[in-house]
């Protein structure tokens, strides 16, 4: 298997794009450590996964049946295409893959939970605004480095 180990190295940036999808190259590097259980802190199918799964409709126990069979980037994402039950034009993807790279917590919970996370990383970058900017810092700090 092509599986990282999470518990060394952080998976891909929630930017990263296969198929021009923000979080399907993360949620499969996820998935792969978790089989192979070098996934640490990391889990597959978590709040984030369930965007990309809704968006396109794929079942997330099927593609991660799929990644326990081995395949690679290339030949999930023909899965996906092949199984998804909401098929997306690439405009809806790039639309889509804009509109995670930029979001933001959208409830008062959701803020809470964000602006608490950014206090334990990094209080001092008031350029975190996103999920993808906290992800990524968070990522950063977990394996050494600086806020």
């Amino acid at each position: 298997m092509n599986e990282k180990d999470l518990t060394k190295t952080p998976p891909r940036s929630m930017r990263a794009r296969l198929g021009g999808f923000v979080i399907l190259p993360r949620m499969l590097d996820k998935g792969r450590a978790e089989l192979a259980g070098l996934n640490g802190e990391y889990h597959y199918n978590c709040p984030l996964d369930a965007h990309f799964h809704n968006f396109v409709g794929v079942d997330p126990l099927a593609l991660r049946s799929q990644l326990a069979a081995g395949l690679g980037d290339g030949e999930i994402l023909e899965w996906i295409r092949a199984n998804w039950t909401h098929p997306r034009s690439e405009l809806e993807i790039i639309a889509w893959s804009a509109h995670h790279e930029g979001r933001g917590p959208a409830s008062v919970e959701q803020r809470e939970y964000f602006q608490e996370l950014h206090r334990q990383i990094g209080l001092n970058r008031g350029d975190i605004s996103s999920w993808a900017d906290l992800l990524d810092l968070d990522d950063y700090v977990s394996f050494g480095g600086k806020a």
